[in-house]
């Protein structure tokens, strides 16, 4: 896994999110951007989500990125703890969130480029998630 500093700048992201109760795929084309920041990185990602049968629309997300004892430590933007990245070219994830349970998977072995996908389920949701992040031109 690299460290967190190789992550500072502007990636291209290519998300599809396929909601298996929906029984459809949305996909979001945008650009994900670290910058220094609340004691690591702030990952600001922005983009166009496409959803089927509906307009596209703008869609953002925040997480904080900080370096950890034993690798690095995700935080959701109002500082609560989200997951760990341990170290190695693909680790897991885990993130609890009654009633869902949240399983995510880095890959950093194509790196410079990376991917991360979840797999979602619980009481409303069930759905898989994969990123794709490339650096920007």
């Amino acid at each position: 896994m690299p460290e967190l500093e190789a992550f500072a700048g502007a990636w291209t992201l290519d998300r599809v999110i396929e909601d298996a109760r929906a029984g459809h795929a949305a996909r979001l084309e945008g650009r994900a951007v670290f910058t220094p920041g609340a004691g690591g990185l702030i990952l600001d990602e922005t983009g166009m989500l496409s959803v089927p049968g509906q307009r596209p629309m703008p869609a953002t997300r925040r997480y904080i990125w900080r370096q950890g004892a034993e690798g690095i430590e995700v935080f959701f933007a109002d500082g609560r703890f989200f997951h760990a990245i341990a170290p190695g070219a693909t680790p897991r994830a885990r993130h609890d969130c009654p009633p869902d349970l949240y399983l995510g998977a880095y890959d950093f072995s194509a790196w410079p480029g990376w991917t991360l996908a979840w797999q979602v389920d619980g009481a409303a949701k069930s759905y898989r998630m994969k990123s794709r992040y490339r650096p920007a031109p």
